[in-house]
């Protein structure tokens, strides 16, 4: 071959290396303004990416609500940091409840925009946000007067109940800030606006991020709210977020267009919506209960190993929280996709978002392991609590690769309407074999709290496996919305 020739290959080779890392910088920019391409067509890695990344940094945002929270009121001691934990596994409830109406909403959303059904998208959309006000004001009514009660219920100590149920309380009492952020940011995911919901968090998270120790602390003019100016941080935040998200789901020139003749419930609409999200709160609410079942489990170990579960579950929140960003993804892709008559094109789509969360979770993964002890150290310094956090960070991680996967397959029946099979899944694997795990493990064969952490490393690899089975069989792609 000629000197010419081999100067050749090289610079195109460089050129080539150069166009790809354009065209993957100019999707990111595309994804962080906001796209309204057309997902039902075009290259299938690129609309992935333009969901994903807004849907990942709203999720990460997510997260961050989580960790915050845990950070300041470490400040306050271990009863505060355990009547967190107690308080948010009973918030799994409500947040069960927020992310099957959101699977309702995402689902019905995204098939009518599939469709090209603008009207029928602003209906099914106004039918959600309404859904989501009656629930959360039911929910507001009952569980804020038995706060108290319910901590105890939870197995909290005297002290902390006694110092942490005003925390509980302004919780469930506000629970709408909660739900209605889930529910209009889930009807930009299936319409394919994820930005907006990606600002809406940032909005969100900035207020709480600010908020946060002026309202525990007492800093400058506001008033010293110890564990309970946590609570109203979060939920100042959230409410404005949802104020905000509101504003632009109402506002003209999006996707659809929501009129003064949308403000009416619509029963048909509603029943069919309250019968996917019905399926889908039950398969989120099995999941979210089992943590409160391991919680549980772990509570008889006492306060320090309920504290670093607290702690290492909460940074593993960190990494799945953003993962469900790209299984937010795929459910779109496949919603948009089965309305567009194109199951293959959804099929590929869920494949190449599970590989994409696969090598997400499994490089977070590896730090985890690695890193475990820094990680951990930066939410607490006590000894007698940092070893179960790095024993949490640890175990928990080593089932990462396996459950990127199982997110995302999961999302993807949920995107397609069929929300039975992920339910009859988690059915099976938190309840029938998760829960009686770890119990079985931890007490029975006396393994302690590392009992509970394996556990739950299992049933996240044993999901995996069963939602490919399901998958692969295609019983979803004949799912009517």
């Amino acid at each position: 071959m000629s000197d010419a020739s081999e100067e050749v290959m090289p610079a195109a080779a460089v050129d080539a290396s150069s166009a790809h890392a354009e065209s993957f910088w100019s999707a990111i920019r595309e994804a962080l303004r906001g796209s309204h391409r057309d997902y039902t067509v075009g290259p299938i890695g690129r609309s992935i990416i333009l969901l994903a990344i807004p849907m990942v940094l709203e999720m990460c945002m997510e997260s961050i609500f989580a960790v915050v929270d845990i950070k300041w009121v470490s400040y306050l001691g271990p009863d505060a940091m355990a009547t967190v934990g107690l308080t948010e596994s009973l918030l799994t409830l409500i947040y069960a409840i927020a992310i099957g109406l959101s699977i309702g909403a995402t689902a019905m959303v995204a098939r009518r925009i599939g469709e090209h059904d603008r009207d029928g998208a602003a209906r099914a959309a106004m039918q959600a946000v309404f859904l989501g006000l009656i629930v959360a004001i039911v929910i507001a009514l009952v569980g804020a007067p038995l706060a108290p009660k319910l901590l105890r219920i939870m197995g909290a100590a005297p002290s902390v109940v006694e110092h942490g149920a005003s925390f509980t309380r302004i919780m469930l009492a506000c629970n709408a800030t909660v739900v209605m952020l889930f529910m209009i940011n889930a009807i930009f995911r299936g319409a394919g606006d994820a930005a907006i919901a990606m600002r809406v968090l940032w909005l969100a998270n900035a207020l709480n991020i600010v908020l946060g120790p002026c309202f525990i602390f007492g800093l400058g003019p506001f008033p010293k709210l110890g564990i309970a100016g946590a609570a109203v941080a979060t939920n100042i935040g959230r409410g404005t977020g949802a104020i905000y998200a509101f504003s632009r789901l109402i506002r003209k020139g999006g996707r659809f267009e929501i009129t003064r003749r949308h403000f009416r419930i619509e029963t048909e609409i509603m029943g069919r919506l309250m019968k996917l999200s019905g399926t889908g709160t039950f398969q989120v609410f099995i999941g979210m209960a089992s943590w409160i079942g391991l919680v549980r489990t772990i509570s008889t170990f006492g306060t320090d190993a309920l504290a670093g579960y607290v702690v290492g579950i909460r940074v593993i929140l960190f990494a799945l929280l953003p993962s469900w960003g790209m299984s937010n993804a795929a459910a779109t892709m496949v919603g948009q996709a089965l309305g567009a008559k194109k199951p293959e094109r959804a099929e590929r789509a869920v494949w190449r978002a599970g590989f994409y969360n696969m090598i997400f979770l499994g490089c977070v993964g590896v730090v985890f392991v690695v890193f475990a002890r820094q990680i951990i150290w930066l939410f607490t310094s006590d000894p007698a609590v940092m070893p179960y956090g790095v024993d949490c960070l640890r175990i928990v991680a080593c089932g990462f690769l396996f459950y990127a996967y199982g997110m995302v397959l999961t999302q993807s029946f949920n995107g397609a309407g069929d929300t039975w099979t992920p339910t009859i899944i988690n059915l099976f694997v938190f309840w029938l074999w998760e829960l009686p795990l770890a119990y079985v493990l931890a007490i029975v064969f006396h393994f302690g709290p590392r009992g509970v952490f394996l556990a739950i490393t299992i049933a996240f690899s044993t999901l995996a496996i069963i939602s490919a089975i399901f998958f692969r069989r295609g019983k979803w792609k004949m799912k009517v919305v």
